[in-house]
């Protein structure tokens, strides 16, 4: 599997610097639900410390952990496309400190910066198709471990 990607390092130091000047601290107590999938993503984070379960619903009572994010990882893309609604949700698995970033403000910043927005679309798209292949293990690994069957 590839090396996980990291937001903040893999962007050029003017962009990561003026990302930075609109970040907010935050914080998550362990087991708070962050989002939940359909809901609306205004927003993304990365992740300073503690973890972040990401997890799909599988079925009306199950939820599957499909990866844990740690620190310097990105939390939530989907404020980046359309329809703007989670696809995934997210567990603060232990207290968890993040930088949070407004998608309002964060296209605030592309708009005036076309090279900003075409250097977080493509470092986002790095990071999104890693993430997949990692899911996509995860899934079927799940698959075949219960026998080819969904666990109710």
């Amino acid at each position: 599997m590839t090396p996980t990607l990291r937001l903040l390092p893999t962007l050029p130091a003017p962009h990561r610097e003026r990302l930075m000047a609109i970040a907010r601290e935050v914080s998550f107590p362990e087991d708070t639900r962050i989002f939940e999938a359909g809901g609306h993503a205004d927003r993304f984070w990365v992740v300073r410390s503690g973890s972040v379960s990401l997890d799909q619903q599988v079925t009306a009572t199950k939820r599957i952990a499909v990866a844990t994010l740690g620190p310097g990882d990105l939390l939530g893309w989907s404020w980046l496309f359309p329809p703007h609604e989670w696809d995934f949700g997210a567990e603060a698995f232990s207290p968890v400190r993040a930088y949070e970033f407004g998608a309002t403000d964060v296209g605030a910043l592309c708009a005036e910066d076309p090279t900003l927005e075409l250097s977080l679309t493509r470092t986002i798209a790095a990071i999104l198709a890693n993430r997949l292949e990692a899911t996509r293990n995860t899934l079927l690994e799940h698959y075949v471990r219960h026998g080819g069957a969904v666990v109710r």
